[in-house]
C-alpha cells in the first residue's frame, strides 16, 4: 500500500464504489503479512515512500519466491539484490518477464513506471572491477523512479577520461561514487561539483586494501566537504540515499 493507492481506496469508500468491508479486506495486511519465516512489510512504501527490497542472502529459494510473490500482488515494483542462481531460476519460473542483472546481482519486476525523482543520478564507477556495485546502484536508483547516467572506468590513474565528462558531472543532482583501491574518486569528483557526492567504497584491491578498508577509510575522511560515505560494496544503499535526496 502506498499514498496513491490508499487515497484512491479511501475515495471509493467515500463514493460507495468500495464498501467498508472491502476496503478493510484490502488493508487487512497493514503493516505487515506474516508468513511464519517472514514478516513482509507491506507498510513501508506508505512510511517511507519505498516498498521494501528483498536482500538474497541467507534464504532458501522457495523462501525468497515466497516473498517475492507477496511483494508483486501489492502492484508495486519488486527489487532483490545480491540473488543467487537459484533464486534467480524460482523467480523466473514464476515470473518470466523480470529482468536480471547478472553483473549487478539484481531481480526486478516493474509493476509501475513513475518517475519521482527531479533530477538525474549520476552512477560512477573508478574502474571496471567496480562496475558491480555501480551496476547494483544504477539498478535500484532506477526502480526506485528516477533518471540514471552511468561513468564507468573514470578513476584517477587516468584523470582525463573524468575530465573528458564534466559536463554530465554538472548536470546530475546527486552522484554515486564507487571506487576501491585507495578509493580517492569521490574526493576528486566532489571538488568538481556542487551536489550530494555518496562515496561507495568497494571490496576491489590487493592485499594491503584489506577487502575494501583502506578505501572507506579514505572516503571518510574525504577534504570534500560534500561527500558522504556508505558501507563497502553497498551500492544499494547509495543508490537508496541519492533516490531519496533527489525527491526533494
Amino acid at each position: 500500500m502506498d499514498p496513491i493507492r490508499l487515497k484512491a481506496l479511501l475515495e471509493q469508500v467515500r463514493t460507495g464504489d468500495v464498501t467498508p468491508d472491502a476496503a478493510l479486506e484490502q488493508m487487512k495486511n497493514l503493516p505487515f503479512e506474516d508468513l511464519g519465516f517472514a514478516k513482509v512489510d507491506h507498510h513501508r512504501a506508505l512510511r517511507v515512500g519505498v516498498p521494501e527490497v528483498i536482500f538474497g542472502p541467507g534464504k532458501t529459494s522457495e523462501h525468497f519466491l515466497e516473498i517475492f510473490i507477496r511483494l508483486a500482488e501489492r502492484g508495486n515494483n519488486v527489487l532483490a539484490t545480491r540473488v543467487n542462481d537459484e533464486q534467480v531460476a524460482a523467480v523466473l519460473a514464476r515470473f518470466p518477464q523480470v529482468e536480471h542483472n547478472l553483473l549487478a546481482r539484481t531481480l526486478v519486476l516493474r509493476q509501475k513506471n513513475e518517475v519521482l525523482g527531479k533530477g538525474t543520478i549520476g552512477i560512477i564507477s573508478a574502474g571496471t572491477s567496480d562496475i558491480p556495485v555501480a551496476e547494483e546502484a544504477a539498478v535500484t536508483a532506477e526502480v526506485m523512479g528516477n533518471h540514471t547516467t552511468r561513468l564507468f572506468d573514470v578513476g584517477v590513474a587516468g584523470l582525463h577520461r573524468l575530465l573528458s565528462h564534466s559536463e554530465e558531472l554538472r548536470q546530475a543532482r546527486v552522484l554515486v561514487v564507487c571506487a576501491g583501491m585507495e578509493g580517492a574518486l569521490p574526493s576528486v569528483v566532489g571538488g568538481l561539483v556542487g551536489v550530494p557526492v555518496i562515496a561507495v567504497p568497494t571490496s576491489v584491491g590487493y592485499g594491503a586494501s584489506f577487502g575494501g578498508i583502506a578505501a572507506l577509510l579514505g572516503m571518510i575522511n574525504s577534504c570534500a566537504s560534500n561527500v558522504s560515505v556508505v558501507n563497502i560494496d553497498n551500492g544499494f544503499g547509495a543508490a537508496y540515499v541519492a533516490s531519496l535526496i533527489n525527491r526533494l
